[in-house]
């Protein structure tokens, strides 16, 4: 299976070094939508990602309309992580899909309105939290919902028993 981890406009480096991180440990694809609010070689954003920056696949784009036109999400199991989503991220069966797209926005505003409004009954998803809190943190978000996919797939082609003591 292939995850493709999707940031519309992120504005945070530390978040995006997490969330790259998060990809190249769980073999995800990371995309990036531009504008950033940064610049992609900060040393925050490096930091943050540590030593996993050449074990990552990551494409970017000059804007959502660019990433839309090469991904179309009428023709992929494409999601839209937002706290207006209509289905929880663990009632979607992940587990036939070959590819898997989930798309977030950026940490102070979201995706776009018009786009979560056109598939706003077919393609959001959220994570359950109070009603009286905005939201988790971006990179928390991106990690709970891997997760999640990758256990629906069995965490294929992951290691899932360390063998550290095995060395001794």
């Amino acid at each position: 299976m292939k995850l493709h981890i999707v940031l519309v406009e992120p504005e945070i480096p530390q978040n995006t070094g997490n969330i790259a991180r998060t990809c190249a440990i769980t073999g995800a694809k990371l995309h990036l939508v531009h504008p950033l609010g940064f610049k992609i070689d900060e040393k925050s954003l490096k930091r943050a990602g540590l030593d996993y920056w050449d074990k990552l696949e990551i494409k970017e784009y000059v804007s959502l309309d660019d990433f839309l036109t090469q991904h179309k999400p009428e023709e992929n199991h494409m999601f839209f992580a937002t706290t207006k989503g209509k289905t929880k991220y663990t009632d979607v069966d992940y587990s036939k899909m070959e590819e898997v797209f989930v798309l977030y926005g950026k940490e102070t505003k979201g995706l776009p309105e018009w786009l979560l409004e056109k598939f706003l009954d077919t393609k959001t998803i959220r994570i359950p939290m109070l009603p009286t809190l905005r939201s988790l943190n971006l990179a928390n978000s991106v990690a709970i919902i891997t997760y999640e996919i990758l256990r629906q797939k069995n965490f294929e082609d992951l290691q899932e028993i360390s063998d550290y003591f095995d060395k001794f």
